[in-house]
């Protein structure tokens, strides 16, 4: 199995062992087609069999098979959940995990590189890739289509156009 950091428990949701659970996806949606999710703990990884789903503003309450009270549900606050991938299903054309973008090449129109993808930084209204160049400052690169031309995970690169301006930087 190959498992995808899918959220995080952010605390509990009433006395019979709900949890609040921010989600790191675009399609909290999904988390209705999995069986399981799976935390790490100190004594390993946990499988946690998914009972049932609410949705509350941009979190969504889970009920767990394994947690029946407040004070068991206590012991998973700050979380980390992870999926299984496959159980994830495809994602939309042009739509990646996060995961597999970290550590692609950056390249110009011309195939200069510019740097590696180090993060991506969501702020609402698009994301922002933070490059790691050699020997300069990070570069920050909106993800709009007039800058981002291209995604190649197969080949390792990312195509961007860098806006005017913005590569004195």
């Amino acid at each position: 199995m190959e498992f995808l950091e899918a959220g995080k428990i952010i605390n509990t949701h009433g006395l019979r062992g709900e949890v609040k659970l921010v989600t790191w996806t675009d399609f909290p949606e999904d988390f209705e087609a999995l069986e399981h999710l799976y935390v790490n703990r100190k004594t390993g990884q946990e499988t946690l069999t998914i009972e049932n789903i609410k949705y509350q503003k941009n979190n969504i309450i889970v009920k767990f098979k394994e947690i029946s009270d407040i004070n068991e549900a206590q012991k998973y606050k700050n979380l980390i959940v992870l999926a299984d991938r496959s159980e994830l299903g495809e994602l939309p054309e042009g739509v990646h995990y996060i995961v597999d973008l970290i550590g692609l090449d950056i390249v110009d129109e011309n195939g200069e590189k510019i740097g590696v993808l180090q993060d991506v930084l969501n702020t609402g209204a698009n994301d922002i890739y933070e490059i790691k160049r050699e020997g300069a400052k990070n570069m920050l690169l909106p993800v709009i289509d007039d800058v981002v031309l291209d995604i190649d995970i197969e080949n390792g690169k990312i195509t961007v156009k860098i806006p005017e301006g913005l590569d004195e930087i």
